[in-house]
Parts: C-alpha cells; structure tokens; sequence
C-alpha cells in the first residue's frame, strides 16, 4: 500500500508577476513501512514538501494522499494523529520554560486521549529515556537528549508516518549515530513510515531505502540507495552531490558514502 503520495504538487509564494515558484510538479509516493529520503542543496525544496503534507503550507496544488485519504487544504484533527514532524533544531522546537511532561502532555490534551501518565511514561522509555525526565527543561538535557524528547512528542498520538525534517543536523556526529540508530529501531518496532529531508548522503544511505533528489524545486532523479552508494545515479547533479559528499568526507577524515 502506497503511505504517502504527492502528485504534481506546486506551490508559490507571492502572486502575480512577482509571485516566486517554489514547488515545480513533485511526484512522490513511498509505501506503508518505508524510509524514503530527499536530498539536495539549501533552497531545493525539501523541507517545503513537508510542510506542505505537515498542513504547514495550505496554499499548494496538486494531489496529497496519506494513506490513500486525500489532503485538503482544511486539514482535520484526525489528520495529526496520522502525521508528525521532527524538526531540525531539538531546543527550537522545545518551550524553554515547559517541562517536558508539559511537551509530551500537550498533544494528549488536544485530541482528549485518556492514561496521560502511562502514555508519557511508555513514550519516554522507548525513545530510551525513562519518567525521570518528565519534570526536567530542555536546557537541563544534552542535544541528544532534546531530540529524543522532540522524537518522543512526535509519537505519543501513535502517527503511521513521520516526517524528519533534517533530524540529526544540529547534533554531534557521535549522537547522530545513537538518533539515527533509534529513529531505524522506531520504525520497525511501531511499523512506522518515513519520509526524511538531508543534505547528508551518508545519513540517506543509512537509513532510507530510496531517495529523491531536489534541485531548484523539482525531482531530477529518484533511485535506490544501494544504487546511490554504487555510483549508478545518471544525473549530474546527483554524481556532483555524492563527490561532494566524498570529498566532504575524505577532509573531515572519515567515509560517509560508498
């Protein structure tokens, strides 16, 4: 079953002779259970796709699906029981003067879900926190931490997808791998869907099984990640985005691709 399906979907920002195109008929469709990546440079468009299924942007056109259940641009709450986002920025994305039984609580509150306490507690442990950390601020937390909590939030309404928006980004490169290898355990354990925006092709190749690449608002290739890793991509701008990568890696003084 197709999980997350975007047809000749468009958005502009502005109208008229100054309106600026953002979205040039992106076509996605990623299947119940799998991780699927979109890369490419600053400004290419990634993250305003999932702001547009995340019913951050409501302006769009074209055809959104989410398990088979087309997207309107008045977004019910059921919606949001469905979707979730991980955003980039752990402390961002946290009140800094909310505990984070305040953060966990709060979706709970919105869509009158009953055993608050239970929920917050089983959330805390499987993101590999434990109640302890209920009544501590963000700033009492390390990054990793933060966004184990951000992740946490995300899945207290037991969404069937999850949008990951950059998610290990502002971490270091230690933590990136302990996320990482959380967000891989989550999504077999709770069957979850991913569709996640990186700039980082070794982070696509470990976690996505396919990926799309994004230049200037459009989808110039789509292919597997194996393929991707084996140097099979056929077009330019992708090979430049992986020699970069390399290139990237080899100065940095360890191997992230290939």
């Amino acid at each position: 079953m197709t999980m997350i399906q975007a047809h000749s979907l468009n958005l502009s920002f502005g109208a008229g002779p100054t309106a600026n195109q953002v979205l040039h008929d992106v076509c996605i469709d990623v299947a119940d259970g799998e991780s699927f990546g979109l890369v490419g440079e600053s400004g290419s468009g990634k993250t305003t796709v999932l702001r547009c299924l995340a019913g951050q942007y409501r302006h769009w056109s074209g055809d959104l699906s989410i398990a088979g259940v087309p997207l309107q641009h008045k977004i019910p709450k059921a919606h949001f029981r469905q979707v979730q986002m991980v955003f980039q920025d752990p402390y961002g994305s946290l009140h800094p003067r909310h505990t984070i039984d305040t953060a966990l609580r709060e979706p709970l509150i919105i869509h009158a879900i009953a055993d608050k306490d239970d929920r917050i507690n089983e959330i805390l442990l499987k993101v590999g926190l434990n109640e302890t950390f209920r009544y501590r601020y963000p700033h009492q937390l390390s990054g990793g931490q933060r966004q184990r909590v951000a992740i946490a939030r995300a899945l207290i309404l037991e969404p069937r997808v999850l949008l990951l928006d950059e998610p290990t980004s502002a971490l270091d490169v230690s933590v990136q791998a302990e996320i990482l290898n959380l967000l891989a355990d989550l999504r077999q354990r709770e069957k979850l869907t991913y569709l996640m925006v990186t700039h980082d092709l070794g982070v696509v190749t470990h976690l996505c099984d396919r990926v799309a690449v994004m230049q200037q608002g459009r989808i110039v290739e789509s292919l597997d990640c194996p393929a991707l890793s084996q140097d099979l991509a056929s077009h330019a701008y992708t090979r430049m985005l992986v020699q970069a990568s390399r290139d990237f890696s080899q100065a940095a003084g360890y191997e992230r691709v290939g």
